[in-house]
């Protein structure tokens, strides 16, 4: 899948120093992602600022799945296709996604995913979805979680911590070629359960400010 190179660079110089301003966000472990290879992306799904916010957190180009509804207009699409986003055809299954996730972390990219598969409407982070476990699966690459966490979700420009959590690879989420659902689920959740005890840290530093 191509990604434009000069407008994704460009993109992030011109919105950091706005987005810095009107999030004033805090990236804890900066460097968890390995500087090469696929990786997938694991995060939580606060607001439609949340791939930007990503985007500005991270050395390495990212690459995000992105509901069919941005694309149909087509200055738009080109646009977020340029920058490295694809469409997920809700409701009629995700193997056309996968498929193509699968298809750039084999060419050695960062495929993100938002795990809950879907925005939160209440800040709670709900349940996970287990497509970002089955990429693992079939490609055999390790995850890195990530949390976006906002000191207060019904303010809008709320100040936020993103925090990436050290890879998990395969091996640890008991992931092999042959896994079937039952190992799926449960690193799924393994996925998830490092995403809370994140949210959960940096709820408390938040807070205590």
């Amino acid at each position: 899948m191509a990604q434009n190179k000069v407008l994704y660079t460009f993109g992030k110089g011109l919105l950091m120093p706005f987005y810095k301003l009107l999030y004033r966000f805090k990236v804890k472990n900066k460097g968890a992602v390995p500087k090469s290879g696929g990786v997938i992306l694991a995060s939580n799904h606060m607001s439609f600022a949340d791939p930007v916010l990503l985007g500005l957190s991270e050395k390495r180009r990212l690459y995000f799945m992105a509901k069919e509804e941005l694309f149909k207009n087509k200055f738009a699409a080109a646009v977020i296709r340029a920058l490295g986003a694809f469409p997920v055809e809700r409701g009629a299954g995700d193997g056309k996604a996968i498929k193509t996730g699968g298809d750039i972390l084999r060419e050695g990219n960062v495929m993100t995913i938002f795990i809950e598969g879907t925005r939160t409407k209440t800040g709670e982070l709900l349940r996970p979805r287990s497509g970002c476990a089955l990429l693992a699966q079939q490609m055999q690459l390790p995850v890195v979680p990530c949390c976006i966490t906002k000191r207060n979700f019904k303010h809008k420009f709320s100040k936020t911590i993103i925090h990436f959590g050290d890879p998990i690879f395969p091996e640890k989420l008991g992931l092999t070629p042959d896994s079937g659902r039952r190992e799926l689920r449960g690193a799924t959740n393994m996925i998830m359960d490092e995403i809370k005890r994140m949210r959960e840290e940096d709820a408390e530093e938040l807070n205590a400010k």
